[in-house]
């Protein structure tokens, strides 16, 4: 018999994992689960989200794009999104990584990279 688990369980999971090995200071562990969430899309707690890591996978695709220079239409017309929808995830990008402009987006993406 084969048991299946749900996908929203299986992230549940993961997200439990991330706080356990972070509280524990297995940052090798916490790195993988980390890793293994963000590629699954799940997010991280709220009391981990610092940073890059309270990004959504589609605040990074948009904000990778503006720090090289890309500007909001040509963004929005990249990914077939609206320029309003392009505008909505950098403003809510820059207030999760604590800057107040462009130009300090290449520096905070560093630490993604």
């Amino acid at each position: 018999m084969v048991l299946r688990v749900s996908f929203s369980r299986q992230v549940k999971q993961g997200t439990s994992v991330f706080g356990v090995a972070a509280g524990c200071g297995a940052v090798p562990l916490a790195d993988r689960a980390r890793d293994e969430l963000r590629a699954s899309g799940g997010r991280l707690p709220p009391a981990a989200n610092g940073g890059v890591d309270a990004l959504t996978p589609s605040e990074v695709r948009i904000c990778r794009l503006a720090a090289a220079g890309d500007s909001n239409p040509s963004i929005a017309g990249r990914l077939f999104v609206t320029r309003a929808t392009v505008e909505s995830h950098l403003h809510s990008s820059y207030r999760k990584l604590g800057i107040t402009s462009r130009a300090q987006l290449a520096a905070a993406l560093a630490e993604f990279q």
